[in-house]
């Protein structure tokens, strides 16, 4: 594949994961990780780092993203910042300790993986499944302890983490419109600490190699927020007017077909 043509793909990537982010509120981790682990291997990449650079870039896009989206849901005061503290420490233990984790594993074996990941999100999607309220929110214990589950796995699978944040917070009472500011601001630091994550373990595997730095490819990030930061405000504007529960089981069912391919190949 030409470098050029390469790019092109990448910053497309990076508009659709935008645009799906705003429209239907879901990451874009979950469609630019099968995405750079498609292209990558036809810029010269060693099989063996492709699912770890795709991932490690995948989280460090959303640092950027969720900059965005935090920002928009705090100036509607939606954001329990309390419940969000006492997460954190769990949530950068767990995005950190994910990372290192990562780092041991095999390309095939973390393909495995996202790919389950993703045929339960598309099932979750496809159901529309919502959970109700049965209990209150636990104490600090309690919360970071979650927040270290939802950090680890969210490194595993190269996401912000909000597919696990919303559902365990509404299970805990916390509305909707709470859970889903909450979780994004969640995210934020689940991308900085799984970045950093990825950037560490891979700059001890491999150092820095051209526009890597670890397993975070510098050029491959710039296209992706170029795209997303770009179309992730027009795909907000187009939920006010578009039927998003239809887009939803669409979306569903090209999650579910990225999920069956990752776990064949």
């Amino acid at each position: 594949m030409e470098a050029n043509l390469f790019y092109i793909l990448v910053v497309v990537t990076g508009c659709v994961a935008g645009l799906l982010a705003g429209l239907l509120g879901i990451g874009g981790g979950l469609l630019i990780v099968p995405a750079l682990a498609l292209l990558l291997p036809h810029t010269g990449y060693e099989t063996a780092s492709i699912m770890h650079v795709a991932l490690g870039t995948s989280l460090a896009s959303i640092v950027f993203t969720s900059l965005s989206s935090v920002t928009a849901h705090h100036r509607h005061g939606a954001v329990l910042w309390p419940v969000m503290r006492r997460m954190s420490a769990g949530i950068l233990l767990g995005a950190f300790a994910g990372a290192i984790l990562v780092d041991q594993l095999q390309t095939d074996i973390l393909k495995i993986i996202f790919g389950c990941f993703a045929l339960l999100v598309s099932l979750q999607m496809a159901t529309s499944w919502r959970v109700d309220a049965h209990a209150s929110l636990p104490n600090i214990e309690g919360l970071s302890l979650a927040g270290l589950v939802i950090g680890a796995v969210s490194s595993l699978v190269g996401i912000g983490g909000g597919t696990m944040s919303v559902p365990y917070l509404m299970w805990h009472g916390v509305a909707i419109r709470n859970a889903v500011a909450t979780a994004a601001a969640n995210g934020l630091p689940i991308a900085v600490a799984g970045a950093a994550g990825f950037v560490y373990a891979g700059y001890q595997s491999i150092g820095w190699q051209g526009w890597r730095l670890g397993y975070v490819d510098l050029l491959v990030l710039a296209l992706l927020v170029l795209g997303s930061v770009t179309f992730a405000p027009l795909g907000a504007r187009l939920a006010h007017s578009l039927e998003t529960r239809r887009l939803k089981q669409i979306f569903a069912l090209i999650l579910a077909l990225i999920g069956v391919r990752m776990l064949l190949t």
